[in-house]
């Protein structure tokens, strides 16, 4: 386009003022200047819009979900075993089963059940009752709700019942061949595989230098009080819960290794 097109005169001899070549009619006093605006040349022709692309589908939402983010799984596994405990605690409490049916003793080839029944019972072998020991069971079991449920979230309800089982039976049958004079109840070898799975990601963070979101400080409080708890009840056997310790630490390494990218 040439600058002489750029504008055009205003016909009336009072206006005269410059206006745009696109227009019919002066801006400023209404004179008519041509019947109809002209075609725009195609240099500035807007360009033909593509195609627009279909917008990507995420598939029906689940309730609750939100959009382009995984729902957190409910910790199901983590309340079974609560609840499970609870169970057998209102049964023994109420006399419908006797505690010392339910913990493990030597030998295991005699009571072989007991190993599942063991981590769910809390029992006082000095007294015969199962209160002396609601400490340890409040401890255990608030380790296993905290990490259980933190383990859930990031692994699904099996891994946490594999961990578990590994950890709480495991413990109880490498206690009980060790050769212990007393009945091992609790399930101290489940809650430290649970604490240590949970925290083998950010130890392998920490010692990588990088950054990790857990409370690697409060982790190890709670270690610790289940690691000497053999000390204020012997039902508590050091040797469940050094299993318990390994077999998280080894699932945790295989956790993390299937997680990672």
């Amino acid at each position: 386009m040439s600058r002489a097109d750029l504008f055009v005169v205003c016909k009336n001899p009072d206006c005269g003022a410059e206006v745009s070549p696109y227009v019919t009619e002066c801006p400023y006093c209404g004179t008519r200047l041509q019947k109809r605006a002209p075609k725009l040349d195609k240099a500035l022709q807007r360009a033909h819009r593509s195609r627009r692309l279909g917008a990507p589908s995420l598939g029906r939402l689940r309730p609750g979900e939100i959009p382009g983010i995984r729902p957190d799984s409910s910790p199901y596994v983590t309340g079974a075993i609560i609840l499970a405990t609870a169970v057998f605690w209102i049964a023994t409490r109420a006399a419908w089963l006797h505690p010392g049916d339910l913990v493990a003793v030597a030998p295991l080839s005699a009571h072989w059940s007991r190993l599942f029944s063991a981590p769910f019972t809390y029992f006082d072998q000095q007294t015969g009752s199962t209160l002396g020991s609601g400490v340890y069971q409040f401890a255990t079991l608030l380790a296993i709700a905290i990490f259980g449920w933190l383990l859930e979230r990031r692994h699904g309800g099996l891994a946490v019942a594999v961990l578990f089982l590994l950890g709480a039976v495991g413990g109880t049958a490498l206690a009980v061949e060790a050769g212990t004079t007393t009945a091992v109840a609790g399930a101290n070898g489940g809650a430290l595989a649970l604490v240590c799975a949970w925290a083998v990601p950010d130890l392998l963070a920490r010692r990588r230098h990088r950054d990790y979101s857990g409370d690697l400080l409060g982790t190890g409080v709670i270690a610790l009080v289940l690691l000497v708890m053999p000390i204020a009840r012997p039902e508590a056997n050091p040797a469940a819960g050094g299993a318990g310790i390994v077999i998280g630490y080894l699932g945790g390494l295989v956790l993390a290794r299937r997680r990672a990218p």
